[in-house]
């Protein structure tokens, strides 16, 4: 029988050295989140798979192309959560999250899957962290969620990174804009791709982000939505930029960003940066007022963002940003013989008990081989324990580094002889 030895296509296994920064970077994540009063919530991997075509819209390539959709052993149709807000607003609904007082202020760092082409910075399987906020039509709500995601930026001290913003109207304002799209788009019946002919009627909104470059071509000159927004959509505009403004945070206006979820309407935006000589979204979002009552739930007005945990670190090592790493091995207690054996693994317990990063011999190495195994893990301290020391209850702790010795107690003072020391070599080091 082969041995299976390649994660499947479109999948990266995170190894540990690479996994601290995934924890460094959640970290900041879910320390902005709580500094802007959002909670986490945690959705199971894989929903209804209806939550996800009146969720995220039938006529949307993730619906018609991408999801992992399959049936349960009991007939049920279900599908790997290709996105995250749906999900998210499904749990604000069933537990009634919503009674506790509005807004509700959720974030989420959460695996997703699609079925497309697998690329840098794009896989089947891709992480998120999402910021979703329930129950505000108020654009300074807009524009905290907007600044929820910059604050990420600027912890990590990016550069190149700008936001582009646009709005997509109301369902009210958007039917004269479809209509004026059907017109336009239909005047290229001919040239346009097969999938977005099926567009043209259902939705012909989705036309302006086909990949095709005829479609694009023909889809730059398109009328844009922002010529037809209703009085009300256009205050509401206004006033996200006034509050933007307010915020000293720098934006562009895009009239072509229409997003790729049937659920959007108002405000939508993009985070930009280079990466890899393209210029990709890096976190993207809106507002989706419509989204809670197409669940079921009463009309609330609702928007949030998502985040590419893959593209962020890209990013990251483009603009060689240094995350602080994690701390090496502390002490390395060697061991000859059974009896220290026992003893250096005792001492390891003392320490890891106290905070102290730990490690002794589990291979039965000799103390040659123990001691290269230490420089490996980087052990900036290491104690040799044989019958000798054990008999004096002594042994001498080595700086790595300095090669300094000092002889310390491996009996009830172990650990405060050890601080102790550790310490003063610390302080001399400055």
């Amino acid at each position: 029988m082969a041995i299976i030895t390649q994660a499947p296509r479109g999948t990266e296994d995170v190894l540990p050295a690479e996994a601290v920064n995934w924890q460094i970077i959640e970290g900041v994540m879910r320390s902005e989140a709580a500094l802007h009063g959002f909670g986490e919530v945690r959705t199971p991997v894989f929903e209804h798979t209806e939550l996800f075509q009146r969720g995220v819209g039938d006529t949307t390539d993730i619906v018609q192309k991408e999801m992992y959709t399959f049936l349960d052993k009991g007939g049920r149709s279900v599908t790997l959560r290709p996105e995250g807000t749906a999900g998210a607003a499904r749990a604000m609904l069933e537990h009634g999250v919503y009674n506790d007082g509005l807004p509700v202020r959720f974030y989420y760092l959460t695996s997703c899957y699609r079925y497309e082409k697998a690329q840098k910075g794009r896989l089947r399987e891709f992480h998120q962290f999402g910021a979703e906020l329930y129950g505000s039509a108020d654009p300074l709500a807009d524009a905290e969620v907007i600044l929820l995601g910059s604050s990420i930026f600027e912890r990590f001290g990016l550069s190149d990174v700008r936001l582009e913003i646009n709005s997509i109207g109301c369902p009210e304002c958007r039917a004269k804009y479809l209509e004026a799209l059907r017109d336009y788009f239909g005047a290229h019946r001919d040239e346009l791709c097969e999938t977005c002919l099926d567009r043209l009627e259902r939705n012909p909104m989705r036309i302006l982000d086909c990949k095709s470059p005829v479609c694009s071509a023909i889809a730059a000159g398109a009328p844009k939505m922002l010529d037809y927004l209703c009085d009300g959509c256009r205050e509401h505009f206004e006033s996200v930029k006034q509050a933007l403004d307010a915020a000293g945070v720098a934006y562009t206006v895009n009239p072509s960003i229409v997003r790729g979820l049937d659920y959007y309407t108002r405000t939508v935006f993009e985070f930009l940066a280079p990466i890899d000589g393209r210029e990709l979204a890096v976190c993207a979002g809106g507002r989706y007022d419509g989204l809670i009552e197409e669940l079921g739930g009463q009309s609330m007005p609702a928007l949030g963002f998502g985040l590419g945990m893959e593209r962020l670190l890209l990013l990251l090592r483009q603009q060689s940003v240094e995350l602080p790493g994690e701390d090496p091995c502390e002490i390395f207690i060697a061991s000859l013989g059974q009896p220290a054996k026992l003893a250096a693994f005792r001492l390891c317990d003392t320490l890891w008990k106290s905070g102290v990063r730990a490690s002794c011999d589990v291979n039965g190495r000799g103390l040659k081989a123990q001691m290269k195994y230490a420089d490996k893990l980087g052990a900036k301290y290491s104690l040799v324990l044989g019958d000798d020391e054990l008999a004096a209850g002594k042994a001498e702790l080595k700086n790595m580094k300095t090669g300094e010795k000092q002889k310390i107690s491996l009996g009830e003072k172990f650990l405060d002889d050890y601080l102790t020391a550790v310490t003063a070599q610390e302080d001399m080091s400055f």
